[in-house]
């Protein structure tokens, strides 16, 4: 058990929505949790590379644009030996962009594993700190689907990232190079208006600029509302995967129940939420592409129209003007990198605003469950849990111990019975530390273990007998011959033999194996102390007849705290302590707390 004390909530301060919904603070989030993983110096190292390769690239491609003049004129003169020869140059030129553009994707390959490998580490690392997840869970519809936006959101925001960061630097660069060309080529060029002559120094590249211009505008325009139709097909997708999983972790009680039709009619309406909102999305990419293929066709010839006007003023070559027309394709191409991405873009903001939106709740969940507690953590001195005057608070009213001062010592056993109406499970997670809304103190033993079991099937991590046995210890943490005597103990006998055998075992055993298998753990690792929620009703007469056993000699001095009925008292607890429904609170006591416990799933400070 991990006290509020030790939370690491300073490491993060409290963040409000307003404060990170831009794209820029969202940017500035992500770039310091990039910077400050593992793999931070590697990201700076591969972008670093990635720049030097682009602008050697682009080097390549101006020298590659001068050789049109020659090449053409070549041609248009009939110079064959010229012809020959500056096709050698055009097969070097184009040998050194091959090995650029082979190393630029390698390391934009690279860049994306590195970016996923900090990104997602540090998403599980925040995630799986002391009680985030599990507050997380409970924080409203921010807690839905970890998993998808973990996994799937996270490894397309990379891949993505990768693409578009590459494309949009290799676009700047080229840009800035080419914009050069277009301007020395255009810079005296007059129209006759009038009978006067106007000069428009640079025309090639005002050109360049309107048409690209204009082109992203009406991008703009008519793709803006892909970002919301990306994140609303995002957010069905993870409906309808979470669903399905569901079903498959239930299907004994569906089966049982006959529930297949109905299960179908639920899973139906998930896949048409989800089909919806991607036929949603195919609407707005096809008139997309109206915008984007209709400027890609006008392409073909925009470049020739407008280095047109300078080969018949006579002021270029025929060879000039494929020169000028290349050129211009090149700065067109870099001018139009939005029109070009504007689909993927939006792609890339949704997916932003769905990792951005969970990590933020990832790191301050724990801040704002602090501002919401009211129950008092403490530590004290070995050998004794305290608990004074504890009210625990939820929605549904107010429970609480009858007995306003309750001392535990090393190796007692003590009884929690509830009368009707109480939740039970509320005051486990209360004295836990995971239901902080209430009243009173709870002080813990410092220095000495705790171990919790909730209420239910024991959770079971996938992997061998020994690493659930040793569960969250390391597994080299006992040696083989004691978790053999554990699983004896228990009478599991038969799974001696699979102790380094890895499986889902939640799948593997049986109901009551897996309780069993649970207290063998207990048994392993002999804990100080044992919180339980409501188990022992659930053992059946051989395992508790084994469970009270070990108690009664294995664990004599583990404390144990029970929460359960009455009729578990007789075996193996000599004490009884009774949890009953609070006195009814005046209206304003209860709104407050009705108000606090909807922060506390709301996820709201």
């Amino acid at each position: 058990m991990i006290d509020r004390a030790d939370d690491s909530s300073d490491s993060h301060p409290p963040e409000t929505e307003a404060a990170h919904s831009g794209l820029v603070p969202q940017l500035r989030m992500m770039e310091r949790a990039l910077l400050a993983s593992p793999v931070g110096k590697s990201l700076i190292a591969l972008i670093a590379a990635i720049f030097v390769v682009i602008a050697a690239t682009a080097y390549g491609q101006v020298r590659l644009n001068r050789w049109n003049q020659p090449f053409y004129d070549a041609l248009s003169r009939r110079d064959f030996r010229d012809f020959i020869f500056q096709l050698g140059v055009f097969f070097i030129i184009a040998g050194g962009l091959l090995v650029l553009n082979v190393a630029q994707r390698w390391l934009v390959e690279t860049l994306k594993v590195r970016l996923r490998e900090g990104l997602v580490g540090d998403l599980i690392r925040d995630w799986m700190s002391p009680r985030r997840a599990f507050w997380l869970a409970n924080a409203g519809p921010m807690g839905v689907n970890p998993d998808q936006r973990m996994h799937e959101d996270a490894r397309h925001l990379c891949e993505l990232t990768g693409d578009l960061g590459t494309g949009l630097l290799q676009a700047s660069v080229l840009l800035v190079t080419f914009i050069g060309i277009l301007w020395v080529l255009s810079r005296g060029f007059e129209i006759t208006i009038g009978g006067h002559q106007v000069a428009v120094p640079g025309y090639m590249v005002w050109a360049a600029i309107l048409y690209a211009g204009f082109g992203s505008l009406l991008s703009y325009w008519v793709g803006g509302s892909l970002i919301g139709r990306n994140a609303e097909r995002y957010s069905r997708e993870a409906d309808l995967r979470f669903a399905l999983v569901r079903v498959n972790e239930h299907l004994d009680g569906i089966t049982l129940a006959a529930g297949e039709e109905g299960e179908r009619r639920r899973l139906e309406t998930s896949l048409d939420a989800a089909l919806q909102a991607t036929r949603r999305l195919v609407t707005g990419l096809t008139n997309l592409t109206w915008i984007t293929a209709g400027f890609g066709w006008v392409m073909i010839v925009a470049p020739i129209l407008v280095a047109a006007p300078l080969y018949f003023a006579g002021r270029l070559s025929f060879g000039g003007m494929m020169m000028a027309a290349a050129a211009f394709t090149q700065a067109q191409s870099s001018l139009r990198w939005f029109v070009d991405n504007f689909s993927q873009i939006a792609d890339w903001r949704a997916t932003l605003l769905r990792v951005a939106n969970f990590r933020r709740a990832v790191v301050t969940t724990d801040v704002q469950h602090a501002v919401e507690s009211h129950i008092t953590y403490a530590e004290g001195i070995a050998g004794r849990i305290v608990i004074e005057g504890l009210e625990v608070s939820s929605p549904a009213g107010h429970d609480m111990l009858r007995e306003r001062m309750v001392e535990v010592r090393a190796g007692e056993r003590l009884l929690i019975v509830g009368e009707p109406g109480t939740n039970k499970t509320l005051l486990f997670r209360a004295l836990a530390g995971l239901w902080p809304l209430g009243n009173g103190r709870v002080v813990k033993p410092a220095g000495e273990q705790i171990l919790y079991f909730p209420r239910g099937t024991p959770y079971l991590p996938q992997g061998s007998l020994r690493e659930v046995l040793a569960y969250p210890l390391k597994p080299e943490s006992f040696d083989a011959d004691a978790c053999a005597r554990a699983l004896h103990r228990l009478g599991l006998e038969r799974l001696v033999a699979l102790l380094d055998v890895s499986r889902r075992w939640d799948r593997e055993l049986s109901g009551d194996e897996q309780l069993g298998l649970a207290f063998a753990r207990v048994l392993l690792q002999a804990p100080e102390w044992l919180l339980i929620d409501d188990v022992f009703g659930s053992l059946d007469g051989d395992t508790l007849e084994r469970v009270v056993e070990v108690f009664g000699h294995d664990l004599a001095r583990t404390g144990v705290i029970h929460i359960g009925s009455a009729q578990a008292r007789d075996p193996l607890f000599a004490r009884v302590v009774h949890l009953v429904k609070s006195p009814p609170a005046r209206p304003a006591d209860a709104a407050g707390a009705r108000g606090k416990a909807s922060n506390l799933r709301e996820g709201r400070s």
